[in-house]
Formats: C-alpha cells, structure tokens, sequence
C-alpha cells in the first residue's frame, strides 16, 4: 500500500483525497491513506504543489465548519468567509511547518485543522473587541524614525523592528510587515485602508507567508542580532 501510494502522481492523490473526505462524513468511511499521503508530501518536501492541493482538497470541509461555527454571524460582521478560510490555512501550515505532529489517521488531522479555524474566529473576535483605532502612516514614512530619540522602550522597539527588516530584502514584504505585525492592522483592513498598495487579499497571505518563512530559516540571525540568549 505505501508503495502504491508513493509512486501516485500528486494530481491523482488529490482525486482520491477529495474522495476520501466526502466518505469520511460518514461513518465506517474505509481507507484513508491518500489524504495522510498527501499530507506528509506537503509537509516532508514542502512543495508548492502539494500544499496547493491539500488546500483545495480540505477548503470545502473547512467551509462547512466555518457555517455550523457558533459564532459565525459574529465573526462574518468583521471579515469574509473566504478570508477566514484563507487565514486558518495559513495558521495551519505555519504550525505543522515547526512542529510537525505526527497524525495517525484522517481524524487526527482534521481535528488539528478543524481547532486552527475556531482559534482565528476567537482571536478576530477578540482583536475587535479591544483594537483601538490607530493612525496609519503614509507609505513614505511608514519605516520608525531613526534619528530621533525617545525612552528607551521606543528605542528598543526601533532596534527590534531594524533587526527584523534587515532580514527582508524585499521593500514589499518589509511594508507588509510593519502593517500586519507593527501596526496590528488584519489583511481584510489593509485591502480597505491601503487598497492602492495591498489590493489582493490572496496576496496578502502569500507575502506573509514568505516573509515568514524566511525569517524562521534565519532564526540564527536574529537571534544574534537581537542578542537573545
């Protein structure tokens, strides 16, 4: 059987892994060695690809979960469906990318993703609730000033932010990251407060994944540069 399954073509695990989720709503499903296939390829070879199709293959299922949610209504007055869906996959792969869990069956993995999106509708629900509105910088000056000194929490905060940004060569994932992690702004806010910079919510995601990433593969770095012990 695991033969089998790793000489199959990622396309045509992706078909049966659609079919194993549709049999999985019902009880005695049967097999379901495609879709953990599928999501060990994802994980051990970190293909673009096969993400891609795990993604499509668990999003129906996703968005089933996100309709019987019991706060839907609630967390549907502050963002989309689809970008609650986009967000609990980006959460998702973020975690089994640093620790990956080893699952033993279908279950175990959409039980895993099925908490990752009741996590992102609590912490959106929970963001709305205290979020005060924050003035947000013009582009040109969104970098924090360099030559003015303030207490030294400021200046600390300015020291982390430089150490971080020295770590993004790419202007457009370090704009990015000063509105999603130093100005505390959601995707869907920076499509509507800055349509003229950021106005794909999917690419959004994308860029955010990136500079993730490349900041956990110089993790060493920082460290350094932070001087973390």
């Amino acid at each position: 059987m695991e033969e089998t399954l790793s000489e199959l073509s990622l396309t045509v695990l992706a078909s049966y892994c659609t079919l194993e989720l549709q049999r999985s709503r019902r009880p005695n499903s049967g097999d379901e060695g495609y879709c953990l296939e599928l999501f060990r390829r994802a994980v051990e070879q970190q293909t673009d690809q096969a993400w891609t199709l795990l993604q499509q293959c668990l999003s129906e299922t996703v968005h089933l979960w996100l309709r019987t949610h019991p706060s839907m209504s609630q967390a549907l007055q502050h963002d989309s469906e689809e970008n609650y869906v986009a967000l609990t996959f980006s959460r998702f792969w973020q975690a089994v990318q640093d620790r990956p869990p080893e699952f033993p069956n279908l279950k175990a993995v959409l039980s895993y993703l099925h908490a990752t999106l009741h996590g992102v509708i609590i912490d959106v629900l929970r963001s709305y609730q205290r979020r005060p509105e924050i003035a947000l910088p013009q582009p040109e000056t969104w970098l924090p000033p360099q030559d003015e000194k303030g207490s030294d929490s400021e200046e600390d905060e300015n020291q982390t932010w430089e150490s971080i940004q020295s770590l993004l060569p790419h202007e457009r994932e370090r704009r990015l990251a000063y509105l999603l992690y130093y100005c505390g702004l959601k995707p869907r806010e920076i499509v509507v407060r800055c349509a003229d910079e950021f106005s794909d919510i999917k690419e959004i995601y994308r860029l955010n994944h990136n500079l993730i990433d490349r900041l956990r593969r110089n993790r060493e770095r920082l460290r350094w540069l932070l001087r973390i012990d």
